[in-house]
């Protein structure tokens, strides 16, 4: 029984016979699916992946000073680029590229993991810049690490020793966040774009359209041959209204201090040099900056990335009895006001000081400007009220962004009734007029802000906006600039404006505030300003501590009435208005003696010689001739044989 031979059933036998039919039926069907069916479908994809879109990217576009000499240009170098479009592990990669690279692995695989969701064709952008010997171990590992490859790019050439890094600003890979911005929603990962300054503002003109080429490629990945290539379309050139004479100076004058200086044409609101103390090295940014020069940066006490002439907030000190001469004048008050000044004035219950402890004697609105008398101005503050004074502030444009083309402006702060129950719901006492009436309490201004205002007053009430691009530069359809010829008339009566003007004009003269600051031969009207950054008394506390000492302010221009500069300094911890008025007239003096060089145009060309702008140059030859600065214009060793003229800016040669 046991031994027996069990035969398979017909009936089973049949069935797995019909099954192995089915199986070599359903192969057969798939086979002739894949090889005539779909065959164009497959054939296109398989030329797809033997094709590799490699990018070309775009130089971004100069930018030039007004008299069209180069401030920021590029230079060519190579970046490593990690490719996506093969079936290698990039991750077990990682170490070698790391290596080879001088990079940290860990950096390495979390750009990876950073940049998983995004399509294939689409590269990673490793490292920029690379050195000659990078580039070299790219080429010895073509064939164990064929992911890798090298694209050349311009990378952002700025001025050293951070010349005018806070208007011009810096280029760096556009971050996510800026990813969600409507600007930024056409560029992508790894790309470079604007992050602050002229660089940001204007992005769209400066950033060029990244080209590509067709490469083929074989199945281990290697490139073996080229299709056809699109041209990268360079970015536009931009020039700015900045005159580099007039900046050096500028720049010259607050080397080593701390505070701001904008110069501007008041008739236009070209603003012709801005700078900011401290700076930084926009250079290091062009490439990507380490975590701890960036930590560096934004733990400093000093704020090098605050561009301090459009974000520094600070009372105005006594520049703001300018403003309230304007506004006693138009509401009839100041022409007939006379204070006895004795040193001091009590008003609502409390005594305020004045700067001058032995007091002014007599003092009419004249006097009370050029020698800046704290109880005349006390005394109009009590006469106007805090609306009054606000009403005026606000119409030169205080407590407002003045629509300067640079980004992230702040608005400072006007006080009025209003003003303070909305923030603090509070009502406003009178007694804090007082203190509002010589530019401290709750004003905060900026020194652009300042700059306008006292410009509009010297032109007769005739405001304009500020900016840094010349609006006929930018091509059509890139940025709306018809605002930047936007004027606003505020009334201002003839007699009251040739007063203030005469007045300001005698700040620099013997019986002035500011003398040490007068320049033989140059009609210059302006008004000093020192404001407190906390009370005496608080200030007395730590001992009369230099971290505490009072900001030093001045804003003036030339000639008097209807002026061709107007120029605003903050000096901070200068203690001293007349302090920032000797580095302001520096820089007027530098802008009439270039004005008297060349009447008839704004910049005067050497017949010979290779011009650099200070010690920030080096002669392209190698000459070794060395330039030297002096307030602002250019002393320049010529040698013997002619050289063309520069047409750079700092650094760039």
């Amino acid at each position: 029984m046991f031994g027996r031979d069990e035969k398979v059933s017909a009936i089973r036998l049949t069935a797995a016979q019909y099954i192995i039919l089915g199986i070599f039926l359903v192969l057969a069907y798939g086979l002739w699916r894949l090889q005539v069916m779909q065959s164009d479908y497959y054939s296109l994809a398989a030329e797809k992946n033997r094709i590799r879109n490699v990018p070309i990217l775009a130089p971004r576009g100069k930018i030039l000073d007004r008299e069209g000499r180069t401030i920021v240009d590029n230079y060519p170098s190579f970046s490593a680029l990690l490719l996506r479009d093969s079936s290698r592990d990039l991750v077990a990669d990682a170490d070698l590229i790391a290596q080879g690279l001088h990079l940290d692995p860990n950096e390495v695989r979390a750009r990876i993991r950073r940049f998983a969701s995004m399509p294939q064709y689409q590269p990673i952008f490793l490292k920029e810049d690379i050195t000659p010997d990078e580039l070299a171990f790219i080429d010895a590992h073509r064939n164990e690490l064929p992911e890798l490859d090298t694209i050349m790019a311009h990378r952002r050439l700025y001025p050293r020793n951070g010349f005018m890094a806070h208007l011009i600003g810096y280029v760096g890979e556009v971050t996510e966040d800026m990813l969600n911005q409507p600007q930024f929603e056409l560029y992508g990962p790894g790309d470079m774009v604007g992050v602050s300054g002229v660089e940001r503002q204007y992005n769209s003109v400066l950033m060029g359209k990244n080209g590509s080429r067709r490469a083929l490629v074989n199945s281990h990945g290697r490139e073996v041959g080229r299709l056809d290539e699109t041209p990268a379309e360079p970015g536009k050139q931009l020039k700015l209204t900045i005159d580099i004479d007039l900046q050096i100076a500028a720049e010259q004058a607050l080397e080593g201090k701390n505070g701001a200086i904008v110069a501007m044409d008041p008739r236009t609101g070209e603003v012709l040099a801005m700078v900011s103390r401290p700076t930084f090295d926009p250079n290091d940014f062009s490439v990507r900056i380490s975590r701890d020069e960036w930590n560096k940066l934004v733990t400093d006490p000093d704020k090098p990335l605050l561009n301090k002439a459009i974000q520094a907030q600070l009372a105005p000190g006594s520049t703001f009895k300018i403003i309230m001469a304007t506004a006693g004048w138009q509401e009839g008050i100041a022409q007939t006001l006379h204070v006895n000044c004795a040193g001091s004035a009590e008003f609502y219950g409390r005594r305020f000081g004045c700067w001058v402890k032995s007091g002014h004697g007599a003092v009419d609105i004249e006097k009370a400007i050029y020698q800046s008398c704290d109880v005349f101005f006390y005394t109009l503050a009590e006469k106007l009220g805090i609306d009054r004074i606000a009403k005026y502030a606000t119409a030169l444009g205080l407590g407002q962004k003045t629509g300067i083309d640079l980004p992230n402006e702040v608005s400072g702060v006007m006080p009025s009734e209003e003003w303070k129950i909305r923030n603090f719901k509070q009502k406003w006492f009178a007694g804090e007029t007082i203190s509002v009436g010589i530019g401290q309490g709750a004003v905060a201004i900026t020194p652009v802000q300042l700059t306008r205002a006292i410009a509009a007053i010297s032109m007769g009430g005739r405001m304009v906006v500020p900016h840094v691009v010349d609006p006929d530069g930018i091509p059509a359809g890139y940025v709306e600039v018809s605002h930047y010829t936007e004027v606003k008339n505020i009334p201002i009566e003839p007699s009251g404006w040739n007063l203030i003007t005469d007045a300001m004009s005698r700040v620099l003269l013997p019986e002035g505030t500011a003398p040490s600051a007068h320049v033989p031969g140059i009609d210059i009207a302006g008004k000093t300003g020192s404001a407190q950054i906390v009370s005496l008394a608080t200030r007395a506390k730590f001992k009369n501590s230099d971290d505490l000492a009072q900001n030093g302010w001045f804003v003036g221009f030339t000639p008097r009435r209807n002026p061709d500069i107007i120029v605003c300094v903050l000096f901070q911890g200068g203690e001293h208005g007349k302090l920032a008025a000797r580095l302001a007239t520096q820089v007027i003096k530098a802008f009439v003696d270039k004005q008297r060089r060349t009447p008839n145009k704004m910049v005067e060309k050497p017949k010979s010689g290779n011009v650099d702008m200070g010690a920030l140059w080096t002669m392209p030859d190698g000459g070794g001739h060395q330039d030297k600065l002096e307030s602002g214009r250019f002393a320049v060793a010529l040698p013997k044989k002619p050289l063309v003229a520069a047409t750079a800016a700092p650094g760039i040669h």
